[in-house]
């Protein structure tokens, strides 16, 4: 049951770190050409919401891996104090 458990949190994770790297420049390009339809701006909207759309991809992917190697470093199961003077 605990394998289970690992692989649904491995995949619902899987699922999040995806749509976060994915989501932003595709909503952002979206929103850019809605923008530009719209009110009648320049092709440079465009290109402003895509490189947008990239460094919020970038941050997320980078807080993501962050989280990643917390995640790993709490795993590693911790050594008691070496026993002092006082201690044993």
């Amino acid at each position: 049951m605990k394998n289970l458990y690992q692989i649904a949190r491995h995949l619902v994770w899987l699922t999040q770190f995806g749509l976060s790297v994915a989501l932003p420049p595709v909503l952002l390009l979206l929103g850019a050409v809605w923008l530009k339809n719209h009110f009648a701006l320049g092709g440079w909207i465009v290109l402003v919401g895509l490189l947008l759309g990239l460094f919020a991809s970038i941050g997320s992917l980078h807080n993501n891996l962050k989280s990643i190697d917390r995640e790993g470093k709490e795993d590693t199961p911790r050594t008691p104090p070496p026993i002092s003077f006082n201690n044993h």
